[in-house]
């Protein structure tokens, strides 16, 4: 990982960079000819976006409205900012205006407006507010606590007394609650893993003398991710042994990271491995050197996901991906991109972080022989049956031999037959 940027832009054939974005030609072979597969292949929808969005739609949700109302909060948060921000207006807005009636219905029913024409000796409620304008003012003032003196309330009418401590409740509890979501919203660590970047293809080549899933993880900012986990998922479509087609079958796809901890502090660009032997699902599909050609080995989609601990806030972020078979190259690997300056710091170019060269030798997957544990059958004979159950029979016979034997030498025992 702390080899150095290849310094010459001319070198040989096999280390020959390749921009992501003209990966036309090197993707060719890959996507299996202009086949019927192909071309329904090329059309393949995402489960989950590059950026990791999801791309599934929920339809005919009974009472989602309701739903929505039951969990304010998350609702608040995950509405789009244009929406928070004009609701955000109209509740300050509306709630003055509210009051404001609220005062002037106070004032009309006190007898201070003026086209009541008040003597002289008349005490208002609330001092210069005599018109609806008036009203609407001291709400606002009361509400913003600006108080500029001009208008002010009055002991001549305890409801308005009552309706002052009203408001100041209820708007009090309502700016806590929308500038709480302000904050969550600003605070979320969805934000920081949109500085979290996946490369954008994956590639298969050998590495410690075994074919491996490759991917590169980048963290853009200074601020250390703690603890990152990678795993992955393969969607793939299946037929289960019952005949039940499943669309969307998810099986787990392990990664390991290229350093000895398997939670390192994302510091510098890493490279997460996924071996493809005989546990991998992707063993049919690298068994046929990519399986680009068969439609239903490259009908699949790999989510990978990384969750990490965020240093300053202790908050934790998840940030995803995924790749379609043609994103995926066989054959080819990431070069170098950590090299050490003349200073004594190590530099992460990242010009080189999507690009990718030809591996020297491909990979090469065969599928192992079965062991001898796995080949062993019992004395039944049945050579087609699961290893593992005819493993767990066998030492239950033995077993249960076992304890016949202990029976038979007890002088108090008595033989029960075995249904």
């Amino acid at each position: 990982m702390t080899s150095s940027t290849p310094t010459s832009p001319h070198g040989s054939a096999h280390q020959k960079v390749c921009h992501c974005q003209t990966q036309t030609d090197a993707l060719k072979p890959l996507l299996g000819g202009s086949g019927p597969g192909s071309q329904a292949h090329r059309r393949r929808r995402r489960v989950l976006s590059k950026d990791g969005r999801s791309n599934v739609r929920i339809e005919h949700v009974s009472g989602r409205g309701a739903l929505y109302l039951r969990d304010p909060w998350t609702t608040f948060v995950d509405m789009q900012w244009r929406y928070k921000l004009v609701l955000f207006s109209a509740t300050f807005v509306g709630t003055w205006f509210t009051f404001g009636l609220l005062w002037y219905l106070l004032a009309l029913v006190h007898g201070d407006l003026l086209e009541f024409e008040p003597p002289a000796n008349h005490t208002l409620c609330v001092m210069q507010m005599q018109t609806l304008t008036g009203a609407f003012l001291f709400s606002l003032e009361t509400q913003t606590t600006i108080g500029y003196g001009f208008r002010c309330i009055t002991e001549e009418c305890p409801s308005a007394i009552v309706l002052l401590i009203v408001q100041l409740l209820i708007t009090t509890a309502m700016e806590i609650f929308i500038t709480g979501t302000f904050l969550a919203k600003v605070a979320r660590p969805k934000k920081r893993g949109e500085t979290v970047r996946f490369s954008q293809h994956a590639v298969i080549a050998n590495h410690d003398g075994r074919p491996c899933l490759m991917i590169r993880v980048a963290n853009m900012r200074k601020s250390l991710l703690l603890g990152c986990q990678v795993t992955g998922k393969l969607l793939q479509p299946c037929v289960s042994k019952e005949g039940e087609t499943v669309r969307l079958d998810q099986r787990n796809v392990s990664f390991s990271v290229d350093t000895a901890s398997e939670s390192p502090f994302l510091i510098l660009p890493l490279t997460f491995y996924h071996i493809i032997d005989n546990d991998s699902p992707l063993r049919g599909w690298a068994a046929k050197g990519g399986g680009w050609t068969d439609p239903e080995l490259a009908d699949f989609e790999l989510l990978v996901m990384m969750s990490s601990t965020v240093e300053p806030t202790s908050a934790t972020c998840q940030v995803r991906t995924s790749y379609l078979p043609d994103e995926i190259l066989w054959g080819y690997e990431f070069p170098p991109i950590v090299s050490l300056s003349p200073i004594g710091k190590y530099v992460a170019d990242l010009a080189y972080f999507d690009k990718v060269v030809k591996a020297k030798t491909p990979p090469l997957f065969k599928q192992s022989p079965p062991t001898s544990r796995q080949s062993y059958s019992g004395s039944g004979g049945d050579e087609g049956g699961d290893p593992e159950k005819m493993q767990l029979e066998q030492s239950y016979r033995e077993g249960g031999e076992e304890r016949g034997r202990m029976r038979d030498s007890s002088p108090f025992s008595v033989r029960i037959s075995n249904v």
